[in-house]
């Protein structure tokens, strides 16, 4: 948000003055809007035998975006992390003919319904492929994770944020406002994934990744992150 507040716009008008670029981010398909738009986020297709699935969203969908990932694939489904990337998931999911996975905590912030939105229930919900949904709560109550058994990765979005030297991770109620989540909240988000095999953790921007031994970030991040707010 900058310093006069918010700024609306339209899906024609961002398409005059933004394109998206799509990347290799640590062995994932990365999708990002350049020059970077709102919070600047990037996407990830995960590519998968019995289909694609689109992780968390960013705002811009364009012929030339819809082109290049239909090559790679398509889209059989789009899952979002939490409401701050819901963004034009309808417009992507129109585009693909997708199914779109929200937990049904999180109902309540979705502000354009659309048959293919598919709400979830529960703390797991599996696709295919090894692919699993994980609730984990945190600053939104459905937020959610993917994990991705075959390929030992968890995708966090920030959830679990990565942090900048991409060797541990943090936790936040609040980002713009710095409000920290409850030492509770954090041992729920990683009992959660504790069941989960994972080395490699992905975050919600270009290159903001654990590259290795995620798991073990995660576990001594809590720690450290609860000695702190102890004080």
């Amino acid at each position: 948000m900058g310093w006069s507040g918010q700024r609306w716009t339209t899906l024609d008008q961002l398409r005059e003055k933004h394109t998206n670029t799509i990347r290799d981010d640590l062995g994932l398909t990365g999708i990002g809007t350049e020059p970077p738009f709102a919070i600047g986020q990037r996407a990830l297709l995960v590519r998968s035998p019995q289909g694609n699935v689109l992780w968390d969203c960013i705002t811009l969908t364009d012929d030339a975006t819809v082109s290049a990932l239909r090559e790679l694939g398509g889209i059989r489904a789009i899952a979002i992390s939490h409401p701050h990337y819901y963004s034009c998931v309808v417009e992507w999911s129109h585009a693909f003919d997708a199914a779109v996975y929200l937990h049904e905590a999180d109902r309540q912030w979705v502000m354009r319904s659309d048959p293919r939105i598919e709400f979830w229930s529960g703390e797991t919900k599996p696709l295919w492929d090894g692919m699993t949904l994980i609730r984990c709560g945190g600053h939104f109550d459905g937020g959610t994770v993917l994990h991705l058994a075959g390929a030992g990765a968890l995708l966090a979005g920030d959830i679990l944020q990565v942090t900048q030297d991409r060797d541990w991770v943090s936790f936040m109620y609040s980002y713009p406002n710095y409000i920290p989540l409850s030492a509770a909240k954090v041992d729920r988000i990683v009992g959660a994934v504790e069941p989960y095999e994972f080395d490699r953790l992905y975050g919600a921007w270009w290159d903001r990744n654990v590259r290795s031994g995620a798991k073990d970030a995660v576990r001594r991040s809590a720690e450290r992150y609860k000695r702190a707010i102890r004080g």
